[in-house]
């Protein structure tokens, strides 16, 4: 094992977790497997993350929810493209996580759903690591402003933009946990099918287009927020 802690960063070692996370598990990250997977020390992870685990878990979580970061295969093309990329191109604002004024409040709740949705599903292993904290980071924050400012514009106030906001918030993750939950394993003793569940047992054989419910579950959502459009 290498001793050169050079080039380690936080991000290094955030982006290394979530490998870790996503292949085997949250249970699986410990401080000296992480060391053995970047080739160093446990102790130079330390080194960004003195109070340990759960400061590390602080920042895997506030890392998950910033939706102003380009996702993983974008930094890689990113990186790939060298000087070949224009660096006067800021890319697509609404892919890239920015939200320009001119755009709608609809299309920028939608373009926000889609990305947290797909920031979730990405490292649904560490689910868990945000329901247990609370939403006060500086990405998590910028979310809420987003949220706030858009169902204002829209022509709620106050109390109204934060419980419509809530509502949207809670309709991503609640359909990311539903999503992650119907691919997990099975229980050990899974109920039969029979007739104490009638309505179950008819409709077991629908197929489950999760992209399509989340689409339809997402416009039916604006639509009761926000009845009539400003």
């Amino acid at each position: 094992m290498s001793r050169n802690n050079a080039g380690l960063s936080t991000d290094r070692i955030i982006i290394e977790a979530l490998r870790i996370i996503d292949g085997q598990g949250l249970r699986r990250l410990t401080m000296r497997r992480l060391g053995d997977a970047l080739e160093v020390e446990a102790m130079a992870v330390y080194h960004h993350f003195p109070l340990g685990k759960e400061q590390l878990f602080d920042a895997i979580a506030a890392y998950i929810i910033d939706l102003d970061r380009p996702a993983p295969d974008e930094e890689a093309a990113a990186e790939q493209g060298g000087e070949e990329g224009d660096p006067e191109d800021p890319g697509d604002p609404g892919e890239r996580g920015e939200e320009p004024e001119d755009i709608p409040w609809d299309e920028r709740l939608r373009a926000w759903a889609h990305r947290y949705r797909s920031a979730l599903l990405r490292h649904s292993g560490a689910l868990q690591l945000l329901i247990n904290r609370r939403p006060d980071t500086v990405p998590a924050l910028r979310s809420t402003e987003l949220l706030y400012g858009a169902f204002a514009e829209a022509g709620l106030d106050g109390g109204s933009v934060v419980s419509a906001a809530a509502a949207f918030e809670s309709y991503v993750t609640g359909a990311v946990v539903r999503e992650v939950r119907s691919r997990g394993l099975e229980s050990p003793s899974p109920a039969v099918l029979d007739g104490r569940f009638p309505t179950v047992t008819a409709l077991r054989d629908v197929p489950v287009d999760h992209a399509r419910q989340f689409d339809e579950g997402l416009e039916a959502l604006i639509a009761a927020l926000v009845p009539v459009h400003a």
